[in-house]
């Protein structure tokens, strides 16, 4: 199961093309909504999501968790006790984490980030605090993959994909989509 986080101010898109990608994968993608399970998005849109964060379960079951950015979205993972749990979780049990725009900053404020390749929107560089920043739009460094922004969102998702289940059928959703190389 991969989980998506979903807090007021979520970037939409950085949110739902990788959950929509994962799910042409036919992976279980679980949307979890930060302390209610209709969430408001960073332009106005309104999200009902499938579960809330106190209904979510941190098993063997879990596969990745995916951090959306946007804002105030990024600060209001940040501040989750259940956010900042699963990623503990997934640095733990060596489960792939993901994060997009703003969002690597929480993982970068948390040391995850030292040492590593990793990439963010523009203004965040100074919180991935360690990390040998990279001008890619998608950096995956050992576990943990980072986005540049909105604009990246269907490459993100697709790098999702090819983690979670190799590169042939990542390039089967991508040409299914009519992306482009």
């Amino acid at each position: 199961m991969i989980y998506v986080f979903l807090a007021d101010g979520f970037e939409e898109i950085e949110a739902l093309a990788p959950v929509d990608i994962l799910r042409r994968a036919e992976k279980d993608v679980v949307t979890v909504g930060i302390g209610s399970d209709t969430i408001r998005a960073a332009h106005g849109v309104v999200m009902l999501t499938d579960i809330t964060d106190m209904q979510m379960q941190l098993d063997e079951r879990v596969e990745m968790i995916v951090l959306p950015g946007g804002m105030p979205g990024t600060l209001n993972l940040e501040k989750s006790a259940a956010v900042q749990g699963a990623i503990d979780y997934c640095v733990e049990n060596r489960v792939p984490v993901a994060a997009i725009c703003a969002a690597p900053s929480i993982l970068g404020k948390k040391g995850l980030l030292s040492g590593r390749k990793a990439t963010c929107f523009p203004g965040f560089e100074k919180f991935l605090e360690g990390a040998e920043l990279s001008d890619e739009a998608v950096v995956t460094d050992g576990m943990i993959t980072t986005g540049v922004g909105p604009g990246a969102a269907v490459r993100f998702g697709l790098r999702l994909a090819e983690i979670l289940c190799g590169k042939s059928e990542a390039d089967r959703i991508a040409a299914g989509m009519q992306c482009g190389k």
